[in-house]
């Protein structure tokens, strides 16, 4: 079942060039997270996960060995530092504005006992989660160690590789939960299959994520920009890293291969500057903004390198260029942002 968006959104009047301009106050939820952090690899000025890599025993000798997944695991592309928290907890902002003041769309029942969020990031979804709902016991797991020392009771954090063997206890969990699994998952239909053995019957699983694909509605947006072109270069790099930006296109697929029943997908409209005239919209699209423009090293760096061979100081002068584009709210573009949830039957075939 699909629910497209077919809306087009309205445009403010006031569409201007905005460089350098405050997008007004959204600063001031970039509040980091006290954690420690492990060290990783610095690559560019940048902190990355170097969990299950050469390097990581300075990881290995903070955690037990129950902790550890001892393989070997594939790169993620993000980096790990404080600067990536304060975007992943602005982001978790910006979702909720964008899904109209929700966490979460998939229908599951009151009183979730087991619950699982994969790659959890700073864990800020997973301790709303376990806050809004107390009767459940929420485990989140990542492969880097940001989340925070001390949370809410029911709510704990662990470290492993979700694209390696799970050694969780199948069927046991009511509701799983993934965001925005950007440039780190490389088995898309292995990693729901292993998320519908490890639900009970009648359990849900929900992704989200963005659709790295940039579009424009209306044709404001030129052939000739830079963020076109830098949307061109960015999906190429990460199809290279072996992390298309274009998957999620394909959960609603994946989940009824897997065998969930009743898979919903909704596509909403994300605006990538403050040009729409809707107030939400508009501050979703501030939001989105502050992350592309702030963080655009962050994103791309790493999957450049590795991806097209292109150096740090190539990229940096290019970036530049895309951040100018980025802010012109004369070009009304969006990414699609994916929400696909499903239901494991009650009853499986035998």
């Amino acid at each position: 079942m699909q629910d497209q968006p077919t809306d087009i959104i309205e445009a403010d009047d006031d569409s201007f060039s905005d460089e350098g301009a405050d997008v007004g106050g959204e600063n001031s939820l970039m509040t980091s997270l006290s954690s420690s952090l492990v060290k990783g690899v610095e690559e560019n000025g940048r902190t990355y996960a170097s969990y299950g890599k050469e390097g990581s025993s300075g990881l290995a000798s903070q955690l037990s060995s129950s902790q550890i997944c001892h393989c070997e695991c594939q790169e993620y592309g993000a980096p790990m530092d404080e600067q990536e928290m304060d975007r992943i907890d602005m982001a978790h902002a910006k979702y909720f504005m964008l899904l109209e003041k929700k966490r979460w769309l998939a229908p599951i029942p009151a009183q979730p006992q087991k619950v699982l969020d994969l790659a959890c990031g700073t864990g800020i979804w997973s301790i709303d989660f376990a806050d809004a709902n107390p009767s459940a016991e929420v485990t989140g797991v990542d492969i880097a160690p940001i989340q925070p020392k001390w949370t809410s009771p029911n709510c704990r954090f662990e470290i492993d590789d979700i694209e390696q063997p799970w050694t969780w206890k199948e069927e046991s969990f009511d509701y799983i939960f993934a965001r925005d699994l950007l440039l780190c998952i490389r088995d898309w239909p292995r990693l729901i299959e292993q998320c519908y053995k490890h639900l009970k019957p009648g359990g849900w699983l929900e992704f989200q994520c963005i659709d790295g694909s940039l579009k424009c509605d209306d044709g404001t947006v030129p052939e000739a920009s830079q963020f076109k072109e830098y949307d061109r270069l960015l999906r190429a790099a990460a199809s290279a890293f072996g992390t298309p930006l274009e998957d999620p296109t394909g959960y609603a697929k994946w989940f009824e291969g897997a065998g969930f029943a009743g898979v919903t997908e909704r596509v909403f409209k994300m605006p990538t500057s403050p040009w729409p005239k809707d107030p939400r919209l508009r501050l979703v699209g501030a939001f989105e903004q502050e992350n592309l423009t702030g963080n655009l090293e962050g994103i791309s760096t790493r999957v450049f390198q590795k991806g097209l061979g292109w150096g740090a100081d190539e990229s940096a002068v290019f970036f530049a260029a895309v951040r100018k584009d980025i802010k012109n709210r004369r070009h009304h573009s969006y990414y699609p942002f994916y929400v696909v949830y499903g239901q494991k039957p009650l009853l499986t075939a035998t």
